[in-house]
C-alpha cells in the first residue's frame, strides 16, 4: 500500500478522481490514538497493494475534515469510484481495518447487464454465520457494502429499529431486512441459482 500526505481538499479530491477505491486517515499528528490507527492499517493493508492510503494531518489541513463533518480524529473516510461512502471513528484493530478493505475492495460484475441490487450486511468480526453469509455473497459475485455494528453503535440502533431484532448477521436487499443467513430468501431476492 502506497500512502501518501495531502496538502487541502483540492489535493485530495484530484488525487482521488478515478480511483476505483480509496482510504483517508485524518489524524493528528502528537497522538497516539492516530498513531494506533495508522500502524494497524498499515499492517491490515500489507497483503492488498490495490489501493492508496492518504493521510491528513488536521492539524495542518484545515479543509478536510470540514468537508466531510469530522470532528474527531483518527477517522478513516473510504471512497468508491471519488465518492464519499463511509467513516471509521477511532483506532481500530487490524482485523477490523482488513475487513474494511476486504468489504470494500471487492468489486464484482452485476452480471448479464442487470442492474445490482443494494446490499449491506450488518455483521461483527467475530461472528462465524456473518463472515459465511459475506462469503457466500462474493462466491456469487454479489456486491456489499459491510457495516460492524461493534463499531458503529448508530448503525446498529437504526437496525434494531428496522427489524426488531438484535442479532447478526441481518442483510439489506433494496430496503428489505433479512435476519439471519436466510439462503433461500437471499437467493430469491437477488436472483442467485441453487
Amino acid at each position: 500500500m502506497k500512502i501518501t500526505e495531502i496538502k487541502s481538499y483540492n489535493d485530495l479530491a484530484e488525487k482521488i478522481k478515478g480511483k476505483e477505491q480509496a482510504y483517508v486517515l485524518l489524524f493528528k499528528e502528537d497522538s497516539g490514538l492516530s498513531q494506533c490507527a495508522l500502524r494497524n492499517i498499515d499492517e491490515a493493508s500489507r497483503e492488498d497493494s490495490s489501493f492508496e492510503l492518504f493521510t491528513v494531518n488536521v492539524t495542518k489541513v484545515r479543509d478536510v475534515h470540514s468537508r466531510y463533518s469530522i470532528t474527531s480524529a483518527p477517522t478513516l473516510l473510504s471512497f468508491e469510484k471519488g465518492e464519499f461512502k463511509n467513516t471509521y471513528k477511532g483506532c481500530n484493530d487490524k482485523v477490523y481495518y482488513k475487513s474494511v478493505f476486504e468489504s470494500l475492495v471487492f468489486h464484482a460484475s452485476s452480471g448479464e447487464g442487470k442492474p445490482q441490487k443494494r446490499v449491506k450486511v450488518y455483521s461483527t468480526p467475530t461472528c462465524s454465520w456473518c463472515n459465511t453469509l459475506k462469503s457466500y455473497l462474493r462466491k456469487n459475485g454479489i456486491k456489499f457494502t459491510d457495516i460492524d455494528v461493534s463499531k458503529d453503535q448508530k448503525a446498529a440502533e437504526d437496525l434494531v429499529k428496522r427489524s426488531g431484532q438484535q442479532g447478526v448477521p441481518q442483510t439489506d436487499i433494496n430496503g428489505q431486512i433479512i435476519v439471519g443467513f436466510d439462503k433461500e430468501k437471499i437467493n430469491r431476492l437477488l436472483e442467485i441459482e441453487g
